[in-house]
């Protein structure tokens, strides 16, 4: 697919050829001259010109520090701006394609204001409102129109959001339709996004993805109608070529697993109930997941730095990925966070990792799930702490506490038996989250893996070390190796920190151009999509 988009014409929107400093304007647009005045009502229109200014910025403190500094100079209305008044339009244009709110910017206002800027009042008046529209825009697009920590308790991402004066400061320093199109994420992935947005939008205007198949499951071999509607709907999603088969048979059964495979379930090939409910999804189901998409997208956007190693957790996906130079080099499935336990979204920083760690048990996991078992006698595996010493848990009368009053803090020691295996990746947050190796490896194997108290388990653990260290020594392998034969607990940090996202991520689109979707396991999605709904973001056109 090509991104290809389709401008508006732009209205005659640049201001005729204004003496600097001296604007009295008798007309609007693109080769208009205006008259000069006389040089002391220069003067007095551009005193009524900065008052206005001043006036209308006063409400918004960045805004008005930002004019006040320039002396409440125009940025938008002066002669020399027209390039930049014609960026602005252009960018507010084509909002809609990044699937922002494309109401919030009054567009067709805007231009108005600018044609009936025929005084210097009007003039300061729509300089003022250019000026924040412009910083309207450029926030959400560059870090997201949502406020997601508002919306989902366990969002502590901190958005990227640009700082006003230096945006404007910034723009009066380039060119404006380079830096109109810089504001947007700049990684692959983005673009990608929003060619498969558009691409969804024309294929809604041609029909979707055609009839729903109607049937509970389809196997290799079945034929009829249901088979037809699975084969159209394969092949309108780009998983079949050209068929008028009506048999189940081997290319339908391949694409099946290839769909599978990119819905995050059960590659085997036959369109169970699961699989009919995914390829049954709407055209307009898999545009709203795009838009929520771009708008992650955006809540990570670092304005085109892309860090030359990054720790990528997807918990919808239940992997765990090294990616180097925009490359993934490494890629291990996890357990993250239960239902009623959920992994939060945030972003860290990896300092070092833990071979042989102990455990030092959470408060309210201790109190869930050991010190029951401990008043019963039992868990005694588990050493109690008071002030930092281990307490000999038979000089104890366990009759006299209870859970809410039990004073002591749980250690799990080194061994076989701790919670965190035998090594735990550290990247110190308020969370307390951080990825660590289980004894319960047998969870990786299970489609849906939410089974942690909300830490990440690793499917892979010693060689997600290895990865890490081969950047700082020769022989990783044999260094982990000989400390974990210790049987001591041991940091050991990393010559470079490693940045660490923890994100929610329901669909994306692959460098090989595919579309992949996965479960709201969290339930997030939904919540998040009323509110994309709620500031009036929806599909141009609806289809099956």
């Amino acid at each position: 697919m090509t991104l290809k988009f389709t401008k508006t014409p732009l209205f005659a929107l640049a201001l005729a050829a204004l003496p600097f400093a001296a604007p009295v304007a008798t007309g609007v647009g693109v080769g208009i001259g205006l008259t000069l005045a006389p040089a002391p009502v220069q003067a007095q229109a551009f005193s009524a010109l900065r008052q206005a200014i001043a006036e209308a910025s006063s409400e918004n403190e960045s805004l008005a520090a930002f004019y006040r500094e320039r002396d409440f100079q125009p940025v938008w209305t002066s002669a020399e701006a027209a390039d930049r008044r014609n960026a602005l339009i252009s960018a507010l244009q084509e909002a809609g394609n990044h699937g922002l709110p494309t109401s919030r910017y009054d567009i067709d206002g805007l231009i108005e204001t600018f044609r009936n800027a025929t005084n210097p009042y009007a003039r300061g008046q729509a300089d003022v409102m250019a000026s924040r529209l412009f910083l309207q825009y450029a926030s959400d697009v560059h870090s997201g129109f949502l406020e997601p920590g508002d919306i989902i308790s366990d969002f502590y991402q901190e958005l990227p959001r640009p700082d006003a004066r230096e945006l404007l400061a910034d723009l009066l320093d380039s060119n404006p339709h380079a830096f109109m199109a810089s504001l947007p994420p700049q990684d692959p992935g983005y673009t990608r996004l929003m060619r498969t947005k558009l691409h969804l939008e024309r294929l809604a205007q041609t029909g979707g993805y055609g009839p729903r198949v109607q049937a509970g499951a389809l196997r290799p071999g079945d034929s009829g109608g249901a088979v037809i509607a699975l084969r159209d709907r394969l092949m309108a999603m780009g998983y079949l070529d050209r068929s008028v088969t009506a048999t189940y048979d081997a290319r339908m059964q391949q694409a099946v697993v290839e769909f599978q495979l990119d819905n995050g379930i059960n590659a085997d090939g036959v369109a169970g109930g699961e699989t009919i409910r995914a390829v049954n999804r709407s055209v307009e189901d898999h545009w709203n997941e795009v838009v929520l998409a771009m708008e992650r997208h955006r809540w990570l956007n670092e304005g085109g730095e892309v860090p030359d190693r990054l720790i990528f957790v997807n918990l919808t996906d239940f992997h765990v990925r090294v990616i180097d130079n925009g490359e993934t080099t490494f890629i291990t499935r996890s357990v993250v966070g239960a239902r009623d336990r959920q992994t939060p979204e945030f972003s860290d920083v990896m300092e070092h990792m833990v071979i042989n760690p102990s455990w030092y048990v959470p408060r309210s996991i201790a109190m869930r799930s050991y010190i029951p078992n401990i008043l019963a006698g039992g868990s005694t595996y588990m050493q109690l702490i008071a002030n930092g010493r281990v307490v000999n848990r038979n000089a104890v009368d366990m009759s006299r506490y209870s859970v809410s009053s039990f004073p002591f803090d749980l250690r799990q020691p080194p061994g076989p038996r701790n919670a965190l295996g035998t090594v735990k990746f550290m990247f110190p947050n308020r969370h307390a989250i951080y990825l660590h190796d289980t004894p319960e490896q047998y969870l990786m194997e299970r489609e849906v893996r939410t089974f942690s108290s909300g830490c990440i388990r690793l499917d892979d653990p010693h060689e997600f070390a290895y990865h890490l260290l081969a950047r700082q020594t020769d022989d990783p392998v044999g260094l982990f190796q000989r400390i974990l034969r210790t049987g001591q607990e041991t940091q050991v940090n990393l010559d470079v920190e490693i940045p660490v996202h923890l994100v929610y991520w329901t669909a994306w689109v692959d460098d090989d151009g595919t579309l992949n979707f996965r479960d709201d396991v969290y339930g997030r999605n939904a919540r998040l999509s009323q509110a994309v709904r709620a500031n009036g973001v929806v599909m141009p056109e609806r289809a099956s």
